[in-house]
C-alpha cells in the first residue's frame, strides 16, 4: 500500500431516494431523502468513500458544485484530513463557517478518513486507535407522527428489524393528549424493558416545553430531544434544570465550539453530534474530546456507517442512532443484529456504491 496519497479529484453525484416510512415530524414530512455520494481520487487509485445527508432535495444543487470546486482547489494536496479539512473551511471562511459551507468540508472530511484508512490498509476504528466490533443502536427509522395504534405496531416493527432494546419515537402533535396516548400505547407494545427516547424536532415554544415536559417527566424516557428551537440554549438550559429526564441536544452543532459552549452553559444533559455538521471525522473525535473532558455521555446522528467507527474511539461513546436510509445505494448495508451494529473487518469505512441503484436514483441539479 502507497505511503502517502495525493487527492487527484472529488466526484459528488446527487441521488435522491423515497423513504419507506416517511418523516413526519411537528415542523416538516420528507418523502423524498437527498444524498450526495462523494468519491475522492487519489493520484495512487485508492478511493475514499463519503455521503451527505442535506435534508432538503434542492440543497443538491448547491453541494455537488461546492464540491467539485473543493475538488480543483485541493488537486495536487497530501490526503491528510485534518489539513484538508481546515483548508477547505478557510477556502470558504468569508461565506461563514456554518451552513453549506461546513456541510461540504464535513463530506470532504469524512471520504479522506476512509482514503487514509484504507491506505494503511486497517478498519477506520483500528486507524483511529480502537479496535473492529459491536456498537449499542437504538432504531430511529419511524415512530413519526402518526395516531397511536399505528405507532404502537410500527415499534413492534422496529424492534424485530434487528432485535433491538432501544427506540426512539417522535412527539409534538397538535393535542398534547395524543402525544401520551401514543407514548402509553407504544410502552404496552413493547414492554417496560424497553429503553424510549422521545424527539419533539424543535417543534415547541418555550411556554409548550416547560409544560408537556413536565407531563412526561415520570415516563421513564432516556432522553427528551430538542424540544425547542436548536439555538434557544437558554430554553434548553432551564428545561435541562428543571427536569428528572435529562435533555439531548447536538444534531445542529456547527462545529466542536458550539458543543463546548452548550456545555459551558449548561443547555444539555447530552450531546448527539451530526457528522455533516460538527465536521465529519476530524470534528466528531474534536467534539468526542470536549464530551470525554466534561464527563457528558455522546450519541451519534445519522451516518450510521461512519458513526460505529469513532464510536469505537470515544470516550464516553452513549448510543448510534440506527437508520438504514442509505442502504439501498449500499452494496454491501451493515448487519444490525441484537441491536448491535457490527463493523466489516475491511479497510477504511466500508461503504462500496450499488452503481445499478445509484443509477436509478440519480437526480439532476
Amino acid at each position: 500500500m502507497p505511503d502517502s496519497l495525493t487527492l487527484r479529484e472529488i466526484k459528488a453525484r446527487p441521488v435522491v431516494l423515497k423513504l419507506k416510512r416517511p418523516v413526519v415530524a411537528r415542523i416538516v414530512t420528507i418523502s423524498e431523502w437527498p444524498l450526495v455520494l462523494i468519491d475522492l481520487v487519489t493520484e495512487e487509485g485508492i478511493v475514499g468513500r463519503g455521503y451527505l445527508e442535506p435534508y432538503i432535495v434542492k440543497s443538491l444543487r448547491y453541494l455537488v458544485p461546492v464540491l467539485h470546486d473543493l475538488g480543483e482547489l485541493l488537486r495536487g494536496r497530501s490526503v491528510a484530513p485534518v489539513e484538508l479539512f481546515e483548508a477547505a473551511r478557510k477556502s470558504l471562511h468569508f461565506v461563514g463557517y456554518e451552513g453549506l459551507s461546513m456541510i461540504a468540508a464535513s463530506g470532504l472530511d469524512m471520504a479522506a478518513w476512509d482514503a487514509l484508512a484504507k491506505a494503511a490498509n486497517k478498519p477506520l476504528c483500528v486507524l483511529l486507535g480502537a479496535t473492529v466490533g459491536a456498537v449499542r443502536s437504538y432504531n430511529s427509522n419511524g415512530l413519526w407522527l402518526k395516531e397511536p395504534a399505528a405507532v404502537a405496531a410500527d415499534a413492534l416493527e422496529l424492534r424485530d428489524e434487528g432485535g433491538f432494546s432501544a427506540l426512539k419515537l417522535r412527539l409534538g402533535r397538535s393535542d398534547p393528549r395524543e402525544d401520551l396516548t401514543t407514548l402509553d400505547a407504544v410502552r404496552k407494545a413493547v414492554g417496560d424493558r424497553m429503553h424510549l427516547m422521545v424527539d419533539y424536532n424543535q417543534g415547541l415554544n418555550l411556554a409548550e416545553a416547560i409544560e408537556r415536559c413536565h407531563t412526561i417527566d415520570d415516563y421513564g424516557l432516556d432522553w427528551i430531544e430538542e424540544p425547542v428551537v436548536y439555538d434557544n440554549l437558554d430554553g434548553h438550559a432551564r428545561l435541562a434544570a428543571e427536569l428528572k429526564t435529562p435533555i439531548q441536544i447536538g444534531e445542529n452543532f456547527y462545529g466542536p465550539r458550539e458543543m463546548h459552549k452548550a456545555i459551558a452553559r449548561k443547555a444539555c444533559d447530552l450531546v448527539m453530534p451530526d457528522f455533516m455538521r460538527i465536521g465529519g471525522v476530524t470534528g466528531w473525535m474534536r467534539a468526542a474530546a470536549i464530551a470525554g473532558a466534561a464527563g457528558i455521555p455522546i450519541s451519534t446522528h445519522l451516518y450510521p456507517e461512519v458513526a460505529a467507527h469513532v464510536m469505537r474511539a470515544t470516550e464516553t461513546a452513549h448510543w448510534l442512532e440506527w437508520q438504514d436510509w442509505a442502504d439501498p445505494i449500499l452494496e454491501r448495508p451493515y448487519e444490525i443484529k441484537d441491536g448491535l451494529l457490527h463493523i466489516p473487518d475491511t479497510p477504511g469505512v466500508g461503504l462500496e456504491w450499488n452503481e445499478a441503484a445509484v443509477a436509478a436514483h440519480l437526480a439532476s441539479v
